[in-house]
């Protein structure tokens, strides 16, 4: 694999690629991207890790700020725990009827097809659930009664395909997966969430992209991604792929402080992605994920974000701005907002700070 960066990027004195994924608080420090400490063995031992060759590769061991290993790298603080995390914390157990399905809105569940991924986040919202020491895939008994659970329920008209990462699934098992679903006829939409092209774009092949299509229904894939780095050669090429195979690509991204909590690393973000044929979809107010709140920041942090991007990032790049509330209720928008009642018709602020009042004439 090439270790060649497009040239926006900062030129750094990177370690040469390693020629596996990293597991180990040893082999990163080998590869001089963390010092040894037992701390942070204490937290592979709790958390999994997982680096791969490209994601490494986009690290710059010089800078103790870095983006990139701020997402990837474990952390000491992560065995910090706080009072209102929650292993669960956006309720996926509470709307579980059956193993692999999550069904929390009337016309889309959650398949979870495997319980690994490329890589792992340290701010993950299912780091309790994921990882070797996890179940590793749904078993064929479970799967079978995963399907029989969407073939019976005719409001289902959309599968999302999560876990773990769908896409570490071989392209012959994800294809038979793609002809059953395909099989379920009020089954429009299968969407997969995945970092793959993203943390390891060599695994998107031909095969990946063929398996990943089915007559009859229409796939999409949402694309996990936190900074314009992470995009470089390799997974703009894979990216391209998917896009020019006819797969519609949307974006989903975090808001994580120290990763992405400026306006122009934003902007940045969603247009590189929107230059890949990526659509912004969300932006994720960071989960109440246990160790996780060295990355968090205030609602309020994240509405001026997103007011200083409106009007100056086009339309196209604009994510919505969400917080999947504790518990299992739902994902509700929490951007700034532009509209005020007025004893005639509204007050409107436009992307300036300016006030202009408004009457409908109706």
């Amino acid at each position: 694999m090439s270790s060649a960066r497009p040239s926006l990027f900062p030129l750094h004195p990177f370690p040469a690629l390693p020629e596996r994924t990293l597991r180990r608080v040893g082999e990163l420090a080998d590869a001089g991207l963390v010092a040894a400490d037992p701390a942070l063995e204490a937290v592979a031992a709790r958390y999994a890790v997982a680096v791969t060759p490209a994601l490494a590769g986009l690290i710059d061991p010089a800078d103790p700020a870095d983006p990139i290993a701020r997402q990837f790298l474990p952390d000491a603080r992560e065995l910090e725990a706080h009072p209102q995390e929650s292993e669960d914390p956006i309720g996926d157990a509470a709307h579980s009827p059956v193993p692999g399905i999550v069904h929390r809105y009337p016309d889309r569940v959650l398949l979870k097809l495997v319980g690994v991924c490329a890589v792992y986040c340290r701010f993950c919202f299912r780091r309790e659930m994921v990882g070797p020491g996890a179940e590793t895939s749904l078993t064929e008994e479970a799967l079978d009664g995963a399907l029989a659970y969407i073939a019976a329920r005719p409001e289902i008209w959309e599968v999302v395909l999560t876990g773990g990462d769908p896409l570490v699934a071989s392209p012959r098992r994800l294809a038979e997966l793609m002809a059953r679903l395909a099989a379920i006829p009020h089954v429009k939409v299968v969407r997969f969430h995945t970092r793959v092209p993203i943390a390891a774009p060599e695994r998107v092949t031909g095969a990946l992209v063929v398996a990943l299509r089915a007559p009859g229904v229409t796939t999409y894939v949402a694309i996990h991604a936190n900074h314009a780095r992470e995009l470089g050669t390799e997974a703009r090429a894979a990216l391209a792929q998917l896009a020019d195979a006819g797969i519609a690509l949307v974006g989903q991204s975090v808001l994580l402080a120290g990763v992405n909590d400026s306006a122009e690393t934003l902007a940045a973000l969603f247009r590189a992605l929107v230059e890949c044929r990526v659509k912004p979809y969300y932006l994720h107010h960071p989960d109440l994920a246990p160790g996780t709140a060295h990355f968090r920041l205030t609602i309020q942090r994240g509405q001026e974000l997103m007011a200083a991007l409106r009007g100056r990032v086009s339309g196209l790049a604009l994510p919505t701005y969400v917080l999947d509330i504790p518990g299992g209720h739902g994902k509700v928008p929490i951007g700034p907002g532009y509209l005020e009642a007025a004893p005639e018709g509204w007050r409107v602020t436009d992307y300036c700070g300016d006030v202009h009042d408004y009457g409908e004439g109706v």
